[in-house]
């Protein structure tokens, strides 16, 4: 082989080689001052690749447009890189030209493919989304068709620049068409996650995934993270064996973090590992989103009209799980599974950690929840409340959440009672803390739910008290002052939404309309919960409850497009408006006969 300058074709390889070196490695020890010191003289080195390069070179035309084609592919990321988008458009461009009239052939597939790839890259970046779309899903359309037509290991774009004795084997050169293609299907998945088409997204993340262990082509904590990330998807489809499989995955990846060198090309290494205890944490969150969207789903399908356990209903729900769960799970495993049979053998030993069927009885619920517990325990260990407010404060929301559903499958009402007491405990302190200007919204949901639960403890309370003959003055004590302390966090909450000077708000904003309903109609409630011999006193709660009743009626009738908010709570403070007056009335004829 012949080249236009000296050294001959060995010389202009080892230049390109050069080149791809200082972009792929070198780059990497760029000072912070300089960052694309090594791409600059990489872009150097292809120019000059560029000039050598003859129409002498054996093979003529056809060999030389590939060739030209493999040096417009390498400006075009260069440029991309240095974030120059438009220079590299114009480089990727030029690629896709010279290879057009051959974009099936062996010689060039890979080439376009890498091409299209990083033009739906290029175009991501620019927030052309569809655009992006539009070269992507020609990629996948020319991977297929080429496997479809021809099926060989075709060219990887840097034999173009080997002499023959390097050139790849074949397994090697159908590993980087594959990865190249697993790339395709992973911008791909971005893609439809930014358009919104999240069933498709999710479709293309699980066989990105998929295809990333069959071809070792990933690295374990970005692949964890994915998987994880995954999994959310199929928890709000109700799909939990594929959430718990993409889960179990997801921890058994994570734990190759830094024992195992990345399965990515050597060339490549695992961005910065020293945020590992952060990205455990994160996987540990969705377990518990796992353990608590099972047990709430589960908790829907047993409740009654007063959300109480339906025995029937449970009793059926047993029966038709034992028939049908054996087929189902078969059938729908084959879809879902991760990697190779090491790789499945991890995953099926932490999948047998926690069902993914739903729980029917306190036994069962008790399980998903004690596997739920111990991930509130690792994710706060970093989540911790110095530095990550937020997000420690959600991982005790979800854990008092935890309690909430598991009390739900509880029998025994003092039991129950203690399981909300662990909310209160837990959430209380986390209130007091917070500073109101900074933190105004967590506020409004720690106060709706610690009233919330003093309401539920009452009402459980009360419940108890029934089964007595008589009331004694410790649990009539105890009702008053459940009942005080749920009164007390409802109307922080609505104070909270009063302007400067104190004025409550005439119209309500859409996202506490309901909240604020919903605590004026408990308020109403509990204050007609209140057990006192006075009757002066108990007069004055009456009327105290009456107010609160009407004001939902008064504004629903001002503002009716609030009705279908509060229909539910609007119907009972109507008839308590019109019952209320009636039985105040009694009891004032009552203590006048005493006078």
């Amino acid at each position: 082989m012949a080249a236009a300058a000296g050294g001959g074709w060995p010389a202009v390889c080892e230049k390109f080689r050069a080149a791809r070196t200082l972009s792929a490695v070198e780059s990497l020890k760029d000072p912070e001052t300089e960052p694309y010191r090594s791409k600059y003289s990489a872009r150097a080195l292809l120019q000059e690749v560029k000039q050598l390069l003859s129409a002498a070179e054996e093979g003529g035309e056809a060999v030389l447009a590939v060739r030209r084609a493999v040096l417009e592919y390498e400006l075009g990321v260069n440029h991309t890189d240095t974030e120059e988008l438009s220079a590299g458009d114009e480089h990727l461009q030029r690629c896709t030209q010279l290879l057009e009239p051959h974009r099936l052939s062996p010689d060039c597939v890979s080439l376009y493919i890498q091409a299209q790839n990083n033009l739906g890259i290029l175009w991501s970046q620019r927030d052309e989304i569809e655009t992006a779309q539009t070269y992507l899903e020609s990629a996948e359309a020319l991977y297929n068709q080429y496997m479809k037509e021809d099926g060989n290991p075709p060219l990887d774009p840097s034999e173009h620049f080997m002499a023959e004795e390097e050139k790849l084997t074949d397994q090697e050169r159908s590993k980087r068409f594959e990865k190249a293609y697993t790339h395709t299907l992973y911008y791909l998945a971005q893609v439809y996650q930014h358009l919104e088409m999240i069933e498709k997204a999710a479709q293309y993340c699980h066989t990105t995934l998929k295809r990333q262990l069959e071809y070792c082509g990933y690295y374990p904590v970005e692949w964890a993270r994915n998987a994880a990330t995954l999994s959310q998807y199929y928890l709000s489809k109700e799909c939990f064996m594929e959430a718990r499989h993409c889960l179990a995955a997801a921890s058994v990846i994570f734990s190759q973090a830094g024992q195992v060198p990345s399965a990515e090309d050597s060339d490549e290494t695992e961005p910065d590992q020293q945020d590992l205890p952060e990205r455990k944490a994160e996987i540990a969150r969705c377990w518990i989103k796992y353990c608590l969207n099972l047990l709430q789903s589960a908790r829907k399908l047993l409740e009654d009209n007063i959300g109480e356990l339906d025995p029937d209903r449970q009793l059926e729900l047993k029966a038709q799980r034992k028939k049908e769960e054996d087929e189902k799970e078969k059938g729908r495993k084959k879809a879902v599974l991760f990697g190779t049979s090491d790789i499945c053998d991890s995953v099926l030993a932490m999948e047998e950690k926690v069902s993914s069927v739903y729980p029917l009885d306190f036994q069962e619920a008790r399980e998903v929840f004690l596997v739920g517990q111990n991930y509130v325990q690792e994710a706060k260990e970093f989540f911790q409340v110095d530095g990550y407010v937020t997000d420690h404060i959600e991982i005790v929301q979800d854990h008092s959440a935890l309690f909430k559903v598991l009390a739900f499958f509880e029998e025994d009402y003092e039991r129950r009672c203690k399981m909300h007491k662990r909310r209160i405990d837990m959430l209380e302190p986390i209130y007091t803390d917070l500073n109101p200007q900074y933190y105004l919204l967590i506020r409004r949901q720690l106060q709706c739910e610690l009233a919330d639960t003093y309401y539920e403890m009452m009402d459980l309370k009360v419940a108890i008290g029934n089964r007595l003959e008589k009331l004694d003055s410790h649990t009539v004590k105890k009702i008053n002052s459940l009942a005080q302390f749920a009164i007390k966090y409802y109307e922080l909450f609505l104070d909270s939404l009063r302007n400067p000077d104190k004025v409550f708000p005439e119209k309500l904003e859409e996202d506490v309309l309901r909240p604020a309903m919903v605590a004026k109609f408990h308020i109403a409630r509990l204050y007609g919960k209140l057990i006192t011999s006075d009757s002066k006193k108990q007069l004055e709660n009456m009327q105290t409850s009456l107010e609160y009743y009407t004001f939902l009626v008064d504004y629903c009738e001002k503002y009716p497009d609030a009705v279908p908010a509060i229909e539910t709570e609007l119907e009972l403070s109507k008839e308590m408006v019109n019952l209320l007056p009636a039985s105040m009335e009694r009891l004032r004829a009552k203590v006048s006969s005493f006078v």
